[in-house]
């Protein structure tokens, strides 16, 4: 017996979409059947992928989107569900990092990871489950009540690490996020949850892992070896199924192990 997750009809938001991690949920919900809209800054590289995901016989569009700016969130937003359709699955990815030690952050740095990862997160969440809501209460269009919001969090949300104490801190706030959301917004049929990815190879760091620093960090990983995007794809799918309705809350570790 085989099983498979069909997101066909389908209206997935994929924030920080342009490259790593969202760019790769971007294809496997499309892949699943979903008309995935691609958001972030990165405009042209946006574009490459929608051609990509159309090529093989995908939905995709563009948005502008600055998680930073609320006005842009907002736009980013109304936007999307004018041009394909209400929001039913939004996948909250966008994110940054510095590496320093804490006596060593300024104002700047902080602000800078906490205003894409924290309030940025926030607030996208806020105006997608605000829409949910809406149409869930009978006050907005859409064949599809409920939804489902899936934050990207990380293994430094739940345990700590050296050099990027802010960077932890700010995905602590995501896990608990998550779970005031589900909390709140449970009644609604929404169901919001999150992964916590751990190392994973994508085009930001793959540099590092061939460095002395890079390969003294895997000979520490359980397994002594690093993740590729794709191996969230089965988590991701999990948490947006029409059928993981009763998955509210989850805060799931992707990390091979490491936080064990």
């Amino acid at each position: 017996m085989s099983y498979s997750i069909d997101l066909s009809g389908r209206v997935a938001l994929v924030t920080g979409a342009s490259s790593g991690l969202g760019a790769q949920f971007a294809r496997t919900l499309a892949h699943a059947g979903a008309a995935v809209v691609l958001a972030g800054r990165r405009i042209e590289r946006l574009k490459t992928l929608r051609a990509e995901i159309e090529g093989q016989g995908g939905d995709a569009h563009v948005v502008g989107l600055d998680v930073t700016e609320h006005e842009s969130v907002c736009s980013a937003v109304a936007h999307a569900e004018t041009e394909v359709g209400a929001i039913d699955i939004l996948v909250n990815n966008s994110g940054v990092s510095t590496t320093q030690k804490l006596l060593d952050v300024s104002p700047e740095d902080y602000d800078y990871v906490m205003d894409t990862n924290t309030r940025g997160a926030f607030f996208v969440a806020q105006e997608v489950g605000k829409r949910m809501i809406a149409r869930a209460q009978g006050s907005a269009p859409g064949t599809f009540t409920g939804g489902r919001i899936v934050n990207i969090a990380s293994m430094a949300g739940l345990k700590v690490l050296g050099q990027i104490g802010v960077y932890c801190m700010s995905k602590a706030a995501v896990v608990h996020m998550t779970r005031a959301m589900a909390l709140e917004w449970g009644r609604y049929g929404i169901n919001v949850n999150a992964i916590c990815p751990g190392y994973i190879d994508t085009e930001i760091n793959h540099h590092h892992w061939s460095t002395d620093a890079g390969r003294k960090l895997i000979d520490m990983l359980p397994r002594k070896r690093i993740g590729r995007p794709q191996d969230l794809d089965t988590a991701l799918l999990m948490l947006c199924a029409n059928e993981s309705h009763f998955i509210n809350g989850a805060v799931l570790a992707a990390d091979d192990g490491f936080g064990v």
